[in-house]
C-alpha cells in the first residue's frame, strides 16, 4: 500500500506532501522542536526531516524492541519515546526509551496494552488495554507498576489522549452505540460525550493550546478502524462544540493514532493511503 506522510496547515487549509513510499508508514508524531517527524514502519521507527525535499528518513535505534506497533510518541520535554512493541512476548507491551539508553524500559506488566498518551507533566502514560475481553482506558506511572483502570467495559473505549492542561483525558468509546469521542478527568470522573452525529469517531487530538480537538471520523457501517476506508479530519472545540469537517481522503488506521499537532499548533500530520 502506498503511503504519503503529509502536513496540513492551518491557516492556508492546505496538504503539504512531505514523503511518499511504496511501504506501509504509520502514525506520524512531532518531534519537540518541529524539526522532523517520527513515523512507523515495518515494526521499526523512523525520522523524517522536515525542511528537506531530499532528506531520507533515518532509522531510530530501539534496542531489542522491532515489532513495533503504531503507537508511539515524545515525552514532554523530548528526552524519551514511549512505544508499544510485541517482540518479546508476541503480545503489546509499553516501553520507554530514555536518551542514551541502551535498552527500553518496560512499563506494563499486564498485556496486551497500546500506548496513546503522555501526561504534559511527563509522570503518566496512558493507554487502551484489553483484559478478559475488555478494551479500557488505563493510566500508569512512566516508573510502572500498578495500573490504574479509569474504564470499565462500557464498550470499547480507545485512543485516549490528554489536554494540554493535564485536566482531560479524551477517548473513544463504543458505550452508546456508534464510536464517538468522549473526555473524563484523569482519575475518570466527570464523564461527558462529545459528539452523537452518526460518524463513527476515532482518535481525538487536543491542539497544544487547549481549544480545539482534532478526530478522525468514519461512515457509520465501517467496524473498527481500518486503514483502507475513505474517511475525514474533524476538528471540534475542546467542549465539543462547532464540529467541522475539514477534508475528506482515504485512509483510518495509521493516518492519526497518536498526537499529531505541531508544537506551535499551526499544522498537524497525517498519512494518506492509496488503494491498490
Amino acid at each position: 500500500m502506498r503511503s504519503s506522510v503529509e502536513i496540513y496547515d492551518m491557516e492556508t487549509r492546505e496538504c503539504e506532501v512531505v514523503w511518499q513510499t511504496d511501504d506501509l508508514v504509520e502514525a506520524p508524531n512531532w518531534s519537540r522542536d518541529g524539526e522532523f517527524l517520527i513515523v512507523n514502519g515495518n515494526g521499526l521507527l523512523y525520522a523524517l526531516p522536515l525542511g528537506d525535499d531530499d532528506a531520507e528518513p533515518e532509522l531510530i535505534d530501539t534496542g531489542l524492541a522491532v515489532r513495533l506497533n503504531n503507537d508511539h510518541g515524545l515525552s514532554p520535554d523530548g528526552a524519551s519515546i514511549a512505544f508499544s512493541d510485541e517482540t518479546l512476548f508476541g503480545k503489546s507491551c509499553i516501553y520507554i526509551l530514555g536518551d542514551g539508553d541502551e535498552e527500553p524500559r518496560q512499563i506494563t506488566a499486564n498485556m496486551p496494552s497500546y500506548w496513546h498518551g503522555w501526561s504534559p507533566d511527563g509522570r503518566e502514560l496512558a493507554y487502551c488495554g484489553a483484559r478478559d475481553g475488555a478494551f479500557d482506558i488505563y493510566t500508569i506511572s512512566v516508573r510502572g507498576g500498578t495500573e490504574r483502570r479509569l474504564t470499565f467495559g462500557e464498550g470499547h473505549n480507545d485512543g485516549p489522549d490528554y489536554s494540554p492542561d493535564g485536566g482531560w483525558i479524551y477517548f473513544n468509546s463504543s458505550r452508546t452505540g456508534l464510536m464517538q469521542i468522549w473526555r473524563m478527568r484523569c482519575d475518570g470522573s466527570g464523564l461527558e460525550q462529545l459528539t452523537s452525529d452518526g460518524q463513527g469517531d476515532w482518535f481525538p487530538h487536543p491542539s497544544p493550546n487547549g481549544e480545539k480537538v482534532l478526530f478522525l471520523s468514519y461512515d457509520p457501517d465501517v467496524s473498527g478502524h481500518p486503514r483502507d476506508k475513505t474517511v475525514r479530519l474533524r476538528l471540534m472545540d475542546a467542549d465539543g462544540g462547532n464540529v467541522e469537517t475539514l477534508f475528506e481522503f482515504f485512509g483510518g488506521q495509521g493516518s492519526i493514532n497518536v498526537p499529531n499537532w505541531s508544537p506551535d499548533g499551526t499544522a498537524f500530520a497525517f498519512v494518506r493511503y492509496f488503494p491498490e
